[in-house]
């Protein structure tokens, strides 16, 4: 191992190819003498750049040009009140499906610009009425996933998928609108990918403030503001990786990464999973220790190990190992290993 195995929950690790290239085109990009970073967003190899993002994201996505493809700044937390705010008028509502941090945030945000019923779940039941319908796929910090097959609202559906788009298969044809923080699976901080509908972002409000308005982004072909050339950089080349390594192939990788992990920790009572089987994450393990203690030494024991990232989220304490689709299996092994002497020695 030449550098350590980097479990945590985001930024998470980037795939070595993807790492390498855009190190180089921070220095010089394309030959040009001048970084990624230094060439103007209004040239031609900078609009080239950009039409390699969303053509990656066409071809892994499974969508066309029935949905526009927005490259934003402010990450998933930003969308949390864009979306509300081109969606959500007055005496309108909408229906949000809170089971974890993130989904609750998402409805805390949008319940500042609008009316907005909670659900536990979306089998709970849709509003039949609601302007749009939202979900968050998975909950980083608790370590839960929304499985695939949840039943579909009348109400166009968003969603949150910042923790688990593209590490396992999803229709997203399902979706009116979809958005994602690119810091996970998708590559670096500071990027927010929004996909829509075009029939969609039709109905958005168009007296908003230009910088929140995804039809003034739609039409200025995400040049509205001065794109994170780095950001959208790195999405390329972490998609153009995910398209060699092939996404059926990847998504089987993560199924086996999280299965190897979860069977270590259902093989003994010294690891105590936190979530429900049949809603564990495929990127994000949580679990617990005996004790605090206990848990201290684990995280100090595993850095020096090389298995880095690993404290869980301060609202819940614990551990917590962010497979992400750059995570090796051989560093969930690592990390299987270490587990086994850690219980050795200490259970």
């Amino acid at each position: 191992m030449d550098r350590p195995y980097n479990f945590c929950a985001g930024p998470g690790a980037l795939p070595p190819e993807a790492r390498e290239a855009l190190r180089a085109d921070l220095l010089d990009w394309r030959g040009l003498g001048r970084g990624v970073a230094e060439v103007s967003h209004r040239s031609e190899a900078y609009r080239a750049l950009q039409a390699h993002a969303e053509a990656n994201l066409r071809a892994l996505l499974g969508v066309g040009e029935e949905r526009a493809i927005l490259l934003l700044q402010g990450g998933a937390s930003g969308q949390f009140a864009m979306l509300p705010y081109n969606f959500l008028r007055a005496g309108a509502r909408a229906d949000y499906a809170v089971r974890g941090h993130w989904a609750e945030k998402a409805a805390r945000q949008a319940a500042r610009v609008g009316a907005v019923r909670t659900l536990p779940a979306p089998e709970e039941g849709w509003g039949a009425d609601a302007v749009y319908a939202h979900v968050t796929t998975n909950e980083t910090i608790a370590g839960t996933r929304l499985p695939e097959a949840f039943p579909a609202p009348e109400a166009p559906l968003c969603a949150d998928m910042s923790s688990d788009i593209l590490a396992a298969p999803r229709d997203f044809r399902r979706y009116a609108l979809a958005y994602a923080g690119a810091q996970k699976n998708l590559g670096v901080a500071g990027l927010a990918v929004v996909v829509a509908e075009h029939e969609f972002l039709a109905r958005a409000r168009r007296n908003l403030p230009a910088a929140f308005c995804y039809l003034e982004h739609a039409r200025a072909g995400g040049l509205y503001h001065t794109p994170n050339a780095i950001a959208v950089d790195a999405l390329c080349h972490v998609t153009d990786w995910l398209l060699r390594e092939g996404p059926s192939a990847v998504w089987e990788r993560n199924a086996r990464k999280a299965e190897r992990l979860y069977a270590e920790l259902d093989r003994s009572a010294f690891w105590r999973p936190l979530a429900p089987k049949a809603e564990r994450s495929l990127t994000n393990v949580t679990f617990r220790l005996p004790t605090a203690g206990l848990e201290e030494a684990f995280l100090a024991q595993a850095e020096e190990a090389g298995l880095v990232g690993l404290r869980g989220h301060r609202a819940l304490g614990g551990i917590r190992a962010s497979l992400y689709n750059a995570m090796p299996e051989a560093g969930v092994e690592a990390l299987v290993c270490f587990m086994r002497a850690f219980e050795r020695a200490n259970g």
